[in-house]
C-alpha cells in the first residue's frame, strides 16, 4: 500500500507587538483561511508567531522546510522599510533560488490599490532539502486586506512551481482561483514518418 504524501504548509507571522501579546495576531488565521478558500487539495498547516528578529525568522523558516517538511511556506509582516522589518532579509538568507517574479507581481497588483505599495519589499525563494526536493517560501505584506489580494495574484503560478521542485500535486478551487499548468505537447514526429512514428516508405 502506497503512503499518501500530505501537502504541508507553513505560516509565519512576524510582529513584535503580536508576539508580545499587545494585540491579537490576525495575520496567521487570515493566511490559513485564504489558502483553504483557494486550495482544493487538503493541507496540514504549521503556524509560527514571532518577533521581528532576523535570526529567529531564519531558524523558523529552516525548521519548517527541513524538519517539518513543509512544501509551501507563507510569511506575513516585516516587508516594509522600517528598521525592524527583516522578514525579507531572513527569507533571502535561507533561500537557494530567488524567484523575483512573485514580488514584482504582488507589488504591481497592490499598486493598483495604494501608491505606498512601492514600499513593500516582499520576495519569494526556493529552499532545497538534502533529498533534492524544494519548498517555495513567499513573503506577504502585513496588511490583512493585502494578504488575499497578493495570494490571489500569485496563486495561479504556485501549483506549477511546486511541481517543478518536487512537491506534491496541488489543485486549486477554480471558482476562487485557477492554477495554470502548461499543456504538454506530443513528442515531435521524426521527419519522414507518420504522426504515430511509423516511417514512410516511398
Amino acid at each position: 500500500m502506497n503512503d499518501v504524501v500530505v501537502f504541508k504548509v507553513g505560516v509565519i507571522t512576524t510582529s513584535d507587538r503580536a508576539a508580545a501579546g499587545v494585540y491579537v495576531d490576525e495575520g496567521t488565521p487570515e493566511v490559513v483561511g485564504v489558502l483553504r478558500d483557494m486550495l482544493r487539495t487538503p493541507f496540514e498547516a504549521t503556524c509560527r508567531l514571532m518577533p521581528d528578529e532576523q535570526s529567529v525568522i531564519e531558524a523558523r523558516l529552516i525548521e519548517l522546510v527541513d524538519d517539518v517538511g513543509c512544501h509551501l511556506v507563507v510569511t506575513t509582516g516585516g516587508t516594509g522599510p522600517a528598521l525592524r522589518d527583516v522578514t525579507v532579509e531572513a527569507t533571502v538568507a535561507v533561500g537557494h533560488k530567488v524567484m523575483p517574479g512573485f514580488g514584482e507581481l504582488m507589488r504591481r497588483v497592490s499598486l493598483e490599490k495604494v501608491p505606498t505599495a512601492i514600499l513593500s519589499r516582499q520576495e519569494a525563494v526556493i529552499r532545497y532539502r538534502g533529498d533534492g526536493t524544494g519548498a517555495l517560501i513567499v513573503n506577504l505584506p502585513g496588511s490583512i486586506k493585502a494578504i488575499r489580494e497578493c495570494l490571489q495574484a500569485v496563486m495561479p503560478a504556485i501549483p506549477y512551481c511546486l511541481d517543478l521542485v518536487g512537491a506534491p500535486h496541488v489543485d486549486t478551487n477554480d471558482h476562487v482561483v485557477t492554477a495554470f499548468r502548461p499543456v504538454k505537447k506530443p513528442a515531435a514526429a521524426v521527419a519522414g514518418s507518420t504522426p504515430d512514428g511509423h516511417r514512410i516508405v516511398k
